[in-house]
């Protein structure tokens, strides 16, 4: 096998340890191994890139485990080429499992360029995407207090949830405030409702009768005081993303002009998948990598059943998001959505549309275009000649004879 790195080195990175192997081939045709073992205190990794350097070894290659690549990566990248593989990719053979082993084998791998790299995105889209990634954390958690507060409000049989839309809202935390201070009485509890909700008084005096006790009050306090936190949180963060996608304002703009893209969920594509396009080579492979496309599973000829792969998992939650908020709109996604749905189901054809999306994404950045309906509007020849026949076959069942004849 041909060798396209005379002297590579392999990593195999730990929390408190890495292990390097050196593969060096010489100008005789021999091969040499050399290996150490280093902390990962910054000291001892400034050694090994020093190593690195007296070696005269131009790159290196680790699996992403974890987090603990990343301050090796981020050390090692300013002195060396770093290629970060996919652990299921360079999985050990069996049997062969050892820190020294494996660091033998990845360098091996790498010496016969058999390593495909994995898109490490550049430092302004790594700090944008680990706040986004917070945000969804923290939103998360928020939504949990929520779910935690409305367990509480059921246990206590008061019903006020099945009457306000939202119990978080301005009258709903009114009548929480005032359950929290010892407020007992339905009547003047539902008086705290506000705008139209004041209609529903009547229904509000009797969902608002319980057995709310100061235990309860105590625990929607405490869920409360997180609620508040949370947001504050969430809204500081917000603040903070929008001070770092200023720069990506065009890119924005795009990816709004989407049917229901709203900033937030540009904000988050943008940080996954940054805007330089030509990293992932094709929109086939980017939808590969977000996981949003099938998986292949075929022998003999036969094509069986192939799950998508693990993919972004932060990147697969905002487009099938996108997907499902474009299910009913007049558009072409809106419309994608209906029709598979009705085939294969809410859950397939919500994967489908988040594909369609991405690809469409990717088209987008890579040629500095807006959205245009009527590019993907329009029916593909197999999709065309299968709506053909369906019309035909209905007026058939019907009694009538078709004759088709195309309008020019």
């Amino acid at each position: 096998m041909h060798v396209v790195h005379p002297i590579c080195c392999g990593l195999d990175v730990h929390p408190a340890s890495v292990v390097a192997c050196l593969r060096c081939v010489g100008d005789d045709g021999q091969m040499r191994l050399e290996r150490r073992e280093y902390g990962t205190t910054h000291s001892e990794l400034l050694t090994l890139g020093e190593w690195l350097l007296a070696e005269h070894c131009p790159i290196v290659a680790m699996e992403s485990t974890g987090v603990y690549w990343r301050p090796v990566y981020h050390l090692l990248c300013g002195l060396v080429e770093v290629v970060v593989g996919n652990p299921q990719e360079i999985r050990q053979r069996p049997g062969k499992k050892t820190d020294k082993a494996d660091a033998s084998w990845i360098a091996e791998l790498l010496a016969h360029g058999l390593i495909r790299p994995s898109f490490i995105p550049p430092p302004a889209i790594q700090a944008l995407r680990d706040l986004t990634r917070t945000r969804v954390s923290l939103v998360q958690t928020r939504t949990q207090a929520k779910q935690r507060v409305l367990k509480i409000v059921e246990d206590t049989n008061v019903k006020v949830a099945n009457v306000v839309s939202d119990l978080f809202g301005v009258s709903g935390r009114r009548m929480l405030a005032a359950l929290i201070a010892g407020e007992r009485h339905p009547k003047r509890l539902a008086a705290l409702a506000l705008g139209t909700l004041r209609w529903k008084l009547p229904q509000l005096e009797l969902a608002l009768q319980g057995q709310f006790t100061e235990h309860h009050a105590r625990l929607i306090q405490g869920a409360l005081e997180l609620i508040d936190l949370l947001e504050r949180q969430i809204k500081e963060l917000d603040e903070q993303i929008g001070e770092l996608v200023a720069p990506l304002a065009p890119q924005i703009k795009q990816l709004e002009s989407l049917p229901r893209v709203q900033e937030t969920a540009a904000r988050v594509i943008l940080a996954e998948i940054g805007t330089d396009m030509s990293r992932f080579d094709s929109a086939a492979r980017l939808a590969a990598w977000a996981g949003v496309c099938p998986g292949n599973n075929e022998s003999a000829g036969k094509r069986r059943r192939g799950k998508a792969r693990k993919g972004n998992r932060y990147l697969r939650r905002v487009l099938v998001q996108c997907a499902w908020a474009a299910r009913k709109t007049p558009s072409f996604l809106g419309r994608t959505f209906r029709r598979l749905e009705a085939r294969l189901g809410g859950q397939k054809a919500a994967m489908a549309v988040a594909h369609k999306i991405l690809v469409i994404i990717s088209h987008l950045l890579s040629e500095g275009s807006m959205y245009e309906e009527a590019r993907y509007a329009h029916l593909q020849p197999k999709q065309e000649e299968r709506e053909r026949k369906r019309a035909i076959q209905a007026l058939e069942r019907l009694g009538y004879a078709v004759t088709l004849e195309a309008l020019v």
